[in-house]
């Protein structure tokens, strides 16, 4: 497909670097002439100087011959505007980075009028995220599917695991409840296990689990259950407004510390049963006066990522019983792992995430569109739910009888509301949806792709 992306960002660059990845016919936009030209270095792409929001520059990027416009500049407005003309000069699909709460809550309903396919919230799917992760703390990390109905959850297995040296085709029987385990990272190695993969302590396990299951998976691993009773945020961005907001309605304390007064009598204003300290969240004098000690869990939410991983670092240090740590840049993630920083979020990663499902539900084909995608493992593993079509060669076949392509596993297949853990003798059937685990570099689109002919 063509795609022009506007803009030249965090968001706008990682969504460049994946859909060039996966052979697309990209376009940059941007006002920025040396940004563009390090651009087109290191990737196979097409760019265009100017502001993506006039007529004459999409011209130039062709954007009425196109199937999708991108706009994730810096500015909601500009990015409206950019959707609004792309609209009136043919282009299908478009999609907005809209950040501002007031513009996002009263454009949803005005979307078809202005030509907006989707619009992405970066700050509110952060948000959203870390309040599941603190609903389930023991998890590192969680990933729904069937609207809800099944998940992927990252789990770490302790010093002391039972399951250490345990195969996979016995885990079952170790844990008492049926879920599959599709992704295992040992220190700087991902693998797609199959039955006979063997598991070792400090190991980190993807599990597929329908979401009643998920209880009794934390109960029979041994994992604590602490409930989470209250948060204390550091840094008071609008990511930090959304999860206290939805915490403070789910009845959970929340702390929240901000230097700017202004930023301080702002919150203060709109979340009037949260307590608003005005400090410095990185000095640990104020963490320890306002009792980081005793809290729950702590969010690391501000601007900068040194200060979030610091501030991180403390909590563990000190015991806390849930850190979750915001980063921007994601480049050195795997050097997190070990050093304090266990459930490291990021925006960037989620928005493009969300964007990366839409355009592979775009390109459909016979074989069943991709209705969600999840990066896992560090980007290295790619999780997706295709709706399955009619017609299909496989359909009806026991999977005892399919062979599936090397580094890919089938995870989970719903029908009708029913989650199945698929087994040998079960099998796909049109209008199901199914889970698919497969390495990134696959860039599976085809549910067909996964079998091997």
């Amino acid at each position: 497909m063509k795609i022009v992306i506007v803009g030249d960002g965090k968001v706008g660059w990682a969504l460049t670097v994946q859909l060039a990845k996966e052979g697309h016919d990209v376009v940059v936009i941007d006002s920025n002439r040396l940004v563009l030209e390090e651009a087109q270095k290191s990737l196979d792409i097409s760019v265009v100087h100017g502001n993506g929001a006039t007529i004459k520059t999409q011209n130039q990027a062709n954007v009425s011959g196109s199937d999708l416009l991108i706009a994730a500049t810096s500015a909601d407005e500009t990015n409206l505007l950019c959707c609004i003309t792309a609209h009136k000069l043919g282009c299908a699909h478009t999609i907005a980075r809209v950040r501002n709460p007031e513009y996002y809550a009263q454009l949803y309903d005005w979307k078809d009028e202005l030509g907006l396919s989707m619009m992405i919230n970066p700050e509110l799917a952060t948000a959203s995220e870390i309040f599941r992760l603190l609903q389930y703390p023991s998890f590192l990390r969680r990933d729904s599917f069937a609207k809800g109905r099944v998940e992927i959850v990252e789990i770490e297995l302790k010093e002391d695991s039972f399951l250490d040296g345990c195969k996979l085709m016995d885990f079952d029987k170790k844990v008492k409840v049926k879920v599959l385990v599709c992704a295992v990272q040992r220190d700087n190695q991902v693998f797609i296990p199959d039955g006979s993969f063997q598991l070792k302590s400090s190991d980190r396990l993807h599990v597929t689990a329908p979401s009643g299951n998920l209880a009794k998976l934390i109960r029979n691993l041994g994992m604590s259950q602490r409930k989470i009773r209250d948060v204390m945020i550091i840094g008071g961005s609008r990511i930090a407004f959304y999860l206290a907001a939805e915490l403070l309605r789910a009845g959970v304390g929340v702390k929240l510390i901000e230097k700017d007064p202004e930023r301080c009598q702002e919150l203060s204003d709109s979340l009037p049963k949260a307590v608003i300290i005005n400090g410095d969240g990185s000095d640990r004098n104020i963490l320890d006066t306002e009792g980081l000690a005793q809290s729950d869990a702590v969010v690391t939410l501000t601007d900068f990522d040194e200060e979030n991983l610091i501030i991180s670092m403390y909590a563990n240090f000190l015991g806390i019983y849930k850190v979750i740590t915001k980063i921007n840049r994601t480049e050195f993630n795997e050097v997190l792992t070990g050093k304090g920083i266990d459930c490291a979020i990021s925006p960037k990663e989620l928005c493009t995430s969300d964007i990366m499902r839409y355009v592979r539900a775009m390109g459909n084909r016979k074989g069943g569109s991709v209705t969600t995608l999840h990066r896992i493992v560090e980007d290295r593993v790619d999780a997706l739910e295709f709706q399955v079509g009619k017609g299909l060669w496989f359909l009806g076949q026991p999977l005892m009888k399919l062979r599936l392509k090397s580094g890919t596993l089938l995870a989970c297949i719903n029908r009708r509301g029913r989650s199945i853990i698929p087994g040998g003798s079960d099998a796909i059937e049109a209008g199901d949806s199914v889970i698919v685990v497969a390495a990134a570099d696959r860039a599976i689109q085809d549910l067909r792709d996964i079998f091997v002919d």
